[in-house]
């Protein structure tokens, strides 16, 4: 049996595990044209949750046409249009009736067409003289979106990105482009929670109040705990109970991280796994990542790098300021520790809740 234990992207729904109520919410609101804004830690399963959802409107028989498309890594609002171009492209090929009308439309804009030298993918790629052709391009693409014979889902994953653009008033644009698309439904997706809830929640932001809120927590510890053992003992193998207990704890139950940890012990030339054989493993990873915490090290002050091992020695700090919590750790004055803190926030080192 193939390692059931995937850590990276998603393969199908045998092996998606959990968030069946959160399946079934974003159903109903994709059903409904209901936007969403889906909030969840990095790598806790949110991208994979929307690719399941994908996955159910294609075997479900729904005509919906799913799109998704991460921001991720844009910059501006000229890559921002690159993404979502390159998204539709790939879901509506040039030799049918939706793809033919997708080029006539794109030819007007200037494009430059080629091809990813890796997937082989077709890729578009727009030239600009100012900026309200920038913005005109992104409105002739949700346009296009709208003008689909059958429903449509954009999922935009990172779209908190959008607060890094230099453009002015980003947010006010594409609330004006989205208000007159009836035929789209958006899931907007974010890891930042504080900027996602100030994006949505805020009543002096243009997007207040205009989605319905989804939130991913870790998955109950006694419902991993069963998955876990199930797995195992379908590949025909053991994992005590103190072992996944230990893997639970040591994890929080981060998705990413219990995956990974789970993946690594049931590759191990062994029929029954151990609490010895989880603390090898533990070991293992953290000498693998030594150099990803070096390079944390060295995008930080000495005051800032601290300020994290503090955090991180606590686990979980509910009162970041205390005199107690900076007297303990020698960490400087309130001030400070104010500024340390947002650093480390910004640069996604930790996470508020």
């Amino acid at each position: 049996m193939d390692n059931p234990f995937i850590f990276n992207g998603y393969e199908s729904a045998e092996l998606f595990f959990d968030r069946e109520m959160e399946l079934e919410t974003l159903m109903k609101c994709v059903s409904s044209k209901t936007d969403v804004t889906l909030i969840a830690q990095r790598r806790m399963g949110k991208t994979g949750l929307i690719l399941r959802l994908i996955d159910e409107l294609k075997s479900s028989g729904s005509n919906v046409t799913p799109i998704y498309v991460d921001i991720f890594a844009t910059r501006d609002i000229a890559e921002l249009n690159k993404y979502i171009a390159n998204a539709i492209v790939n879901i509506f090929p040039d030799d049918t009736s939706a793809g033919k009308k997708l080029l006539g439309m794109l030819k007007g804009l200037r494009p430059l067409f080629s091809l990813d030298p890796l997937s082989g993918s077709p890729q578009v790629q727009f030239t600009y003289q100012n900026q309200t052709e920038k913005e005109h391009t992104l409105e002739g693409l949700l346009q296009f979106l709208e003008q689909q014979n059958n429903p449509v889902l954009l999922a935009i994953d990172e779209f908190q990105q959008i607060r890094e653009y230099p453009e002015k008033n980003v947010e006010a644009m594409l609330r004006t482009y989205i208000q007159r698309l009836h035929n789209v439904c958006f899931i907007f997706c974010g890891s930042k929670k504080h900027l996602m809830a100030d994006i949505f929640s805020n009543p002096q932001r243009p997007f207040f109040s205009s989605t319905q809120f989804i939130g991913l927590d870790a998955i109950p510890e006694v419902k991993y705990a069963q998955h876990i053992q199930r797995m195992f003992s379908d590949g025909g193998k053991q994992i005590d109970s103190d072992a996944v207990k230990y893997v639970l704890d040591w994890t929080k139950r981060h998705t990413y991280y219990t995956q990974r940890l789970c993946h690594d012990l049931y590759e191990l030339k062994t029929d029954t796994v151990d609490i010895e054989a989880v603390l090898g493993c533990c070991d293992n990873l953290l000498k693998l990542s030594e150099p990803y915490f070096l390079q944390y090290k060295q995008l930080l002050t000495d005051g800032q790098w601290n300020y994290l091992i503090a955090l991180a020695k606590e686990e979980e700090v509910t009162q970041p300021y205390a005199n107690v919590f900076l007297k303990k750790h020698n960490i400087g004055a309130t001030a400070v520790a104010r500024r340390q803190l947002q650093t480390l926030i910004d640069k996604d080192l930790v996470f508020v809740e």
